[in-house]
């Protein structure tokens, strides 16, 4: 049985489009036809450099693309009893196997067995139809659009960063590096929470532009680097950012979060972090970097990794989204039909559309679905 048109990877840069089969449903899964799917940073490299980290394209084992997804339920395993054919879902994209040790300790999103979509070597969500257990996915109420559910994987990611590791409570203040989707929904995430300052940094200053109007009380723009090396640059941008927004050092920035990845901004933000404040990565770039481990350790700092999400996150968010806490919709700035997925993932690899617009995030829709059905 085939009816399930695909957007496939086949190699580096090389997309093609597939009939693949209907996949088959166990007796807790649901089979979702997907209606919409926004284009994650990770999508565009995997299909720019066919790799992230020791997760790789295999040459002989091509991929489905997309994770960030919402549809109806079309069917469901006969032991279903949470869900029901036509309920609007958002897909949590990780099937763990529930057994292992991170998992039991309430942990799954550092379960070594996960299946991630759109990771290698499993399929993604950019199909038709998508198969996941019942468990991963949650019931969209009223008010919230499929477009707003498939927004919730990249706020999860925010919820995880700022509210679980970053532990981030009211009138607390907050520095985010980068502002991308995930860095603006951290300090969606953060003003949701009563945060009083959230500081917006980036090297683009339409991006702080936007920051500024959407959840930032502050942004600050570095100083060009002049030929010094980084970590000589971070300690020159740190003291800038002090001096610009009143940042003193025994009262700082309680939590940092880097959404850039970017080796000056994880120095910068180490620096501007207050003492026994937290810092927490989120952007994932060049592994080997240098920090001022001093600094660290002076500090007492907490540094936290922060991977995906986590248990309770994906109904935190939908919680957010659905009682007005975050709103989503400003973030989605380009929309495409599924046969132009080619020119979606282009538009994002850019970074600027054909209107002139910068990308915050791009959504595709599922086939046969109007682009201007939400």
């Amino acid at each position: 049985m085939s009816d399930n048109p695909s957007f496939v990877l086949k190699k580096v840069n090389t997309v093609e489009f597939e009939q693949r089969p209907i996949p088959d449903i166990g007796p807790y899964d649901v089979l979702v036809e997907v209606r919409k799917t926004g284009i994650c940073g990770s999508d565009v490299h995997y299909l720019v450099h066919g790799r992230i980290g020791d997760y790789v394209l295999e040459s002989d084992r091509d991929m489905v693309l997309g994770h960030e997804s919402s549809g109806v339920i079309a069917k469901v395993g006969p032991l279903v009893t949470n869900h029901k054919p036509g309920d609007r879902v958002a897909i949590e994209p990780g099937a763990t196997c529930k057994s292992c040790d991170a998992c039991k300790e309430g942990r799954y999103e550092l379960c070594p067995y996960i299946k991630f979509a759109a990771t290698p070597p499993y399929d993604g969500t950019l199909g038709r139809y998508y198969a996941v257990p019942s468990d991963l996915v949650y019931t969209l109420p009223p008010q919230l659009t499929l477009e707003d559910g498939a927004m919730i994987e990249p706020l999860s990611v925010a919820v995880h960063a700022v509210i679980k590791l970053g532990a981030l409570k009211i009138n607390q203040s907050i520095a985010v590096f980068g502002c991308g989707p995930v860095g603006l929904l951290c300090m969606a995430v953060a003003k949701a929470i009563g945060a009083s300052r959230i500081v917006a940094v980036d090297v683009v200053p339409q991006r702080l532009e936007f920051a500024k109007s959407y959840a930032a009380t502050d942004v600050f723009y570095p100083p060009p680097q002049q030929g010094e090396a980084n970590m000589a640059f971070s300690k020159r941008a740190a003291a800038a950012m002090k001096a610009e927004l009143n940042i003193e050092d025994g009262s700082g920035i309680d939590l940092v979060v880097d959404a850039s990845s970017a080796e000056v901004a994880i120095q910068t933000g180490i620096r501007i972090a207050k003492r026994g404040g937290t810092y927490v990565q989120v952007g994932a770039g060049r592994p080997e970097i240098t920090i001022d481990m001093g600094l660290v350790l002076f500090k007492e700092l907490t540094v936290k990794g922060s991977f995906r999400y986590g248990p309770g996150d994906y109904p935190l968010a939908i919680s957010l989204a659905a009682h007005g806490k975050v709103d989503l919709k400003p973030l989605v700035s380009h929309r495409f039909p599924f046969l132009d997925a080619r020119h979606a993932f282009e538009t994002t690899r850019n970074g600027k559309g054909e209107d002139g617009r910068g990308v915050i995030k791009a959504i595709i829709s599922g086939p046969d679905v109007r682009v201007d059905d939400l």
